[in-house]
């Protein structure tokens, strides 16, 4: 029973971690893309779907650690010292992913259409370059943020490779 939980975990994590990673990663690139051409319907169809994905592969990362503890729990180390701590990181990604990175990517994802809506109506050059210069700030906040939320995801998946202090094996 180990192996199936321990492989439905591995392939949890691949399908449902990566796919938010790569996303959130590609994510700030074109929102500026988006905001420096809001004539372009192309760069913000990629915006909105960037941010689709991030949302719906982090509903489905929830069974990454229901999984994991499975496992875990399963192979009797819900005590060793290497999976608190990826348990504590894995906690802290998920809530720098919904606090930090999902909110900024729906206030960018609506800015860049605001700008749209600006640029469509006739609004003026100024108002659309204002919002274009406040997103701008953001999407740099916003790719910090996610290079944080990487890491952490980096870190846990050298925990969980590593284990260090484990008896179970490497």
């Amino acid at each position: 029973m180990t192996k199936f939980l321990l492989a439905v975990h591995v392939i949890a994590a691949i399908v449902a971690v990566g796919p938010v990673t790569v996303a959130a990663s590609m994510f700030p690139p074109a929102a500026r893309k988006a905001l420096e051409a809001p004539d372009d319907p192309s760069a913000l169809a990629t915006v909105r779907l960037l941010h689709r994905i991030c949302q719906v592969y982090a509903v489905a990362g929830v069974a990454v650690p229901v999984f994991g503890f499975a496992t875990a729990s399963d192979m009797g180390v819900l005590g060793d010292t290497w999976l608190i701590v990826s348990i504590v990181l894995t906690a802290l990604a998920a809530v720098v992913l919904a606090a930090l990175v999902l909110p900024r990517q729906s206030a960018i994802l609506e800015g860049a259409e605001g700008a749209e809506r600006a640029e469509v109506q006739g609004d003026g050059q100024e108002g659309a370059l204002r919002v274009r210069a406040v997103d701008r700030a953001a999407t740099v906040r916003l790719a910090m943020f996610t290079g944080i939320f990487n890491l952490l995801w980096a870190t846990v998946t050298v925990l969980m490779i590593i284990r260090p202090g484990s008896t179970t094996g490497a």
